[in-house]
């Protein structure tokens, strides 16, 4: 029995390690102006999801870490907010008013779960070769396919497939399609062909996705470079390499990042890197954690409307 005992405490603990040791600490009320969605490492420390959380999982086999901002299936337009100390995940707000993705025919909020990669900024003062509009000042966006519907916060390892380049409103936006490592189909995936042939569909319905989720809010269909076409893996992780140095260049003060806040605590080389007690008074400062609000009956409608 103690063997026993013993070897599912190694399986507890190599669940752990999968997790990579990352916890979440909510404050305020989901659904709510203040909600708050801050991050602590392994040892239990506050720190920035944009910031400390390391781009790579694994750099020699291209194994990103994705932050989770937005579970498949949900509509609250949850982000990394780039511009809080220690960037807390939080709803995106639009004129005073929380935002919420509309279901537009054929989808159901979020058709993947999305996040973003960590250590990566699109920097909106670089004109992007391939598209010829600069960044959206965010970190780079990832649409994961896989089976699991993550939670918000949650920090998984993905496979990056290949990428989509949106146009919106005049900036560069990548798409990273990317699947969970741990998804038991992964070592079926291998690049953005195998999405076409496992989940026939699935490529032109995310491009449908993005085309239209802002017309129920009045704003014209989305525009893509490429003619909508994806980009292959190579093509990906050499984006997302290059927003990998435009971060870099923004935490050494290289590069002005006007309202970014680039407070961390694990870039020892950054004039913005802070101590523990100064992150902790950041998270103390929030208001404590309270019951979710309701979500508003109008996110539940459905739109529906013929194609241009």
């Amino acid at each position: 029995r103690g063997a026993r005992r013993l070897r599912s405490a190694a399986a507890g603990e190599l669940r752990a390690a999968a997790m990579a040791g990352y916890s979440v600490e909510e404050r305020a009320a989901p659904h709510s102006l203040e909600y708050r969605l801050f991050f602590k490492d392994a040892a239990g420390r506050y720190i920035s999801p944009f910031h400390d959380i390391p781009i790579y999982a694994d750099a020699g086999k291209n194994v990103f870490n994705m932050v989770v901002e937005v579970p498949r299936w949900t509509n609250a337009k949850m982000e990394i907010a780039t511009k809080d100390p220690l960037n807390p995940i939080k709803q995106d707000v639009k004129k005073g008013k929380l935002r919420y993705v509309a279901n537009v025919f054929p989808h159901k909020g979020y058709i993947w779960n999305y996040g973003a990669i960590p250590q990566t900024w699109e920097d909106p003062g670089h004109k992007d070769e391939n598209t010829g509009c600069c960044g959206d000042n965010d970190p780079i966006d990832v649409c994961e396919i896989g089976s699991k519907v993550c939670s918000r916060g949650e920090v998984i390892r993905v496979k990056v497939l290949g990428t989509l380049a949106l146009i919106d409103e005049g900036e560069t936006d990548w798409k990273i399609i990317a699947i969970n490592v741990e998804d038991p189909e992964a070592d079926n995936y291998n690049g953005i062909n195998d999405v076409r042939r496992m989940k026939p569909g699935y490529l032109e319905a995310t491009v449908d996705w993005f085309r239209r989720y802002k017309v129920p809010d009045g704003k014209p269909e989305n525009q893509f470079a490429f003619n909508g076409e994806f980009k292959d893996k190579d093509f990906a992780v050499n984006v997302i390499k290059s927003t990998h140095e435009h971060w870099k260049a923004l935490l050494a003060k290289k590069t002005d990042g006007g309202e970014i806040n680039c407070m961390n605590l694990t870039v020892s080389d950054s004039p913005f890197c802070c101590s523990q007690e100064c992150a902790k008074a950041t998270v103390d400062a929030a208001p404590p954690c309270k019951a979710a609000n309701p979500i508003p009956p109008e996110v539940d409608k459905w739109f529906y409307y013929q194609k241009n």
